[in-house]
């Protein structure tokens, strides 16, 4: 696979450079995206629409607290990268130490707080109905593992923060397969239904928790922690805790998100619209992979030509990033329009041996997934706009800017359609709010951004 140096990032033709620096990324992104819809295919298709959406009540609450541990890694990455770019082996060594501690503290309480609160949790998650007691068992299971992925998703930064971006490759790839052999094992071999896909999940986190653990044990690692090392620093967790915040604002909202639409949805048309929104969801994590990873290919080369102050090229970056992502974006697009309905009948069975209330649901999702599904994405071709946007600020280290762009699509449009237009369009109200969200964001992060450029990639002597 092609490597950048950072010298390349300065010099490098744009578009040449882009396509280096999102492959990777892509294939990252994919990794995980593959892993989590094939997830589902497999429940769907052996357990059902409920198990479906049982996964989907889950997921809100196992996903933020792993992105507790996202959180502290991004930000105790960025402390040990200028650490050990400084020459400053000690201070790197300290902030893992205290991310690791960090890291377990916070999520263990989590952990402990969310088994203990289940019963509340879970329904207001919208797990009702027949949906409470598998989303109940799937939840108990997956909240076990829940601090190996938050250990995982920060040892995963740091090993990107030392450089070694393929081991990192390798710590997605590897629970992503663990999944699916022990989803097939455990669900389809074994029989243990709703169990089995609990500790097929749980298990995957495990197995990249061993490579890591692995990892950082090896010579591959210059991060050799002593016992001194998890004494927590005040002054180096506050900086960890800063510099992570927007990752947090963001998975929280999302987890915000997902909690309204399945109440929402549920009060609609009961445990089978919540199965509908899960395949959707799940669509939405696997479908844009290439605009995402177009996006995170995007990152180093903004910040850097903005650090050396190449504002031309920054530019040129933004418009082939957003040219590049649209693209991309409108293939997605086509191709949601036209097989939106051989795309659902991956995720579910329509058997005549299947029992009849079961197959009944299975049906109503699979009629409804198709037209719903089109709303979503209806303007998806525009969304590159929105995302490349809101990382250029990112990238060039304006925190409070990125923060808001991230969460204006969310935060500031999507939540207040969707609990406004379905009391008066019902279950459409809540599909368009989707697009008119997208819409909203974009032409806000357009404005804004063309505002930057007019005024703060100004050409300057150094180009």
């Amino acid at each position: 696979m092609a490597t950048v140096s950072s010298d390349e990032l300065g010099t490098e033709a744009i578009g040449r450079l882009l396509i280096k620096q999102a492959v990777p990324a892509s294939i990252g992104i994919l990794v995980m995206s593959l892993n989590i819809l094939v997830d589902t295919i497999f429940v769907g298709n052996w357990i059902g629409s409920i198990a479906i959406a049982a996964i989907n009540v889950v997921l809100p609450v196992s996903f933020f607290i792993a992105a507790l541990g996202m959180a502290i890694g991004i930000g105790g990455s960025s402390i040990i990268s200028r650490a050990l770019g400084a020459d400053n082996p000690e201070k790197a060594l300290t902030t893992f130490g205290n991310q690791i501690t960090f890291t377990l503290l916070v999520t263990i309480t989590m952990v402990v707080l969310g088994l203990y609160y289940a019963n509340s949790l879970i329904p207001a998650f919208g797990g009702k109905g027949a949906i409470f007691d598998p989303a109940k068992i799937y939840y108990t299971i997956v909240l076990y593992g829940v601090p190996f992925l938050a250990l995982c998703m920060m040892g995963n930064t740091v090993i990107r923060a030392e450089g070694k971006p393929k081991f990192a490759m390798i710590a997605m790839i590897i629970p992503s397969i663990g999944n699916l052999v022990m989803d097939y094992l455990f669900i389809y071999v074994f029989d243990w239904g709703m169990e089995g896909a609990a500790w097929a999940t749980t298990g995957g986190y495990l197995l990249c928790f061993g490579y890591i653990f692995y990892f950082f044990l090896s010579k591959n690692s210059e991060l050799k922690i002593k016992l001194p090392h998890f004494r927590l620093h005040l002054p180096i967790l506050k900086e960890i805790s800063s510099l992570g915040f927007v990752t947090l604002s963001r998975q929280a909202v999302t987890s915000i998100t997902y909690l309204l639409m399945n109440n929402i949805l549920f009060d609609l048309g009961g445990e089978s619209m919540v199965a509908v929104y899960a395949i959707i969801g799940r669509m939405l994590m696997f479908a844009l992979f290439p605009v995402f990873g177009v996006t995170q290919g995007f990152l180093p080369i903004a910040g850097y030509n903005y650090g050396s102050r190449k504002y031309q090229r920054v530019r040129e970056a933004i418009n082939t990033a957003i040219k590049y992502a649209a693209f991309v974006a409108t293939l997605v697009f086509v191709v949601l329009m036209v097989f939106p309905a051989e795309i659902t009948g991956l995720f579910l069975s329509s058997r005549a041996d299947m029992p009849a209330d079961e197959l009944a649901r299975n049906l109503f999702v699979l009629n409804n997934t198709p037209a719903a599904m089109r709303w979503v994405f209806a303007a998806t071709p525009i969304i590159a706009i929105q995302l490349i946007g809101a990382a250029y600020f990112q990238a060039v280290g304006k925190a409070i800017p990125a923060l808001l762009l991230t969460l204006t699509r969310q935060g500031f449009f999507f939540i207040p359609l969707i609990l406004i237009l379905p009391f008066y369009l019902g279950e459409l109200g809540v599909w368009l709010s989707f697009p008119i969200a997208d819409t909203l964001s974009t032409i806000v992060t357009g404005y804004y951004l063309r505002k930057e450029v007019k005024t703060s990639l100004r050409a300057t002597t150094a180009e």
